[in-house]
């Protein structure tokens, strides 16, 4: 990633606002650039993670006041604990409110993949749903089982959600031609 990207996600956990990590295959690094993205944020802001801290809702929702409540993944698959699905995410979604912030991550193509996913699939509303402010679209060259590089393909932010499509605005990205990291105001 550029320092401009890097700079724009440091802002976004020091105002603690709520993202998603998108990639497709696995291994492109959802999880890391997520933990990454947290460890920037205030000290005095907790991070609650579903499943690791807990897993009573109302409970979690209070220990992360001030913070963040992690979803591990948005997935259909129970692989793992924290991987949620349906009546879960919209749980989350709804409980989450003043002074929570929300990060996750999840197996898209994309931002407009990503909402797909989480307000036709999950049926978040679009008032929910709009508490995502920013997603941060990885990429995974090579086989996925071992890819050669990783690279943040690009950073949008979002202004809105109407009948589940997300408002976007491309911040950064990554100019595969070129092999190179632009940002909207270059």
């Amino acid at each position: 990633m550029s320092a401009a990207m890097a700079d724009t996600l440091r802002d976004i956990a020091h105002r603690k606002r709520s993202f998603i990590v998108v990639a497709v295959p696995r291994l492109a690094g959802k999880s890391t650039v997520l933990r990454a993205i947290l460890a920037e944020r205030p000290r005095s802001s907790p991070v609650i993670t579903i499943a690791e801290d807990g897993d009573v809702l109302d409970q979690l929702v209070k220990q992360s006041a001030g913070g963040y409540l992690v979803i591990p993944e948005i997935t259909q698959s129970a692989a793992m604990p924290g991987y949620i699905w349906g009546a879960d995410v919209r749980r989350v979604f709804k409980a989450a409110k003043d002074g929570v912030s929300l990060a996750a991550t999840l197996h898209a193509d994309g931002p407009d993949d990503a909402f797909a996913q989480i307000c036709d699939g999950c049926r978040v509303s679009d008032a929910d749903a709009a508490r995502i402010t920013a997603v941060v679209s990885l990429l995974s060259i090579g086989r996925w089982e071992e890819p050669t590089r990783r690279v943040v393909a690009a950073v949008h932010e979002t202004d809105g959600v109407v009948e589940g499509r997300p408002k976007l605005r491309l911040l950064h990205w990554w100019d595969k031609s070129r092999d190179a990291f632009v940002s909207a105001s270059d």
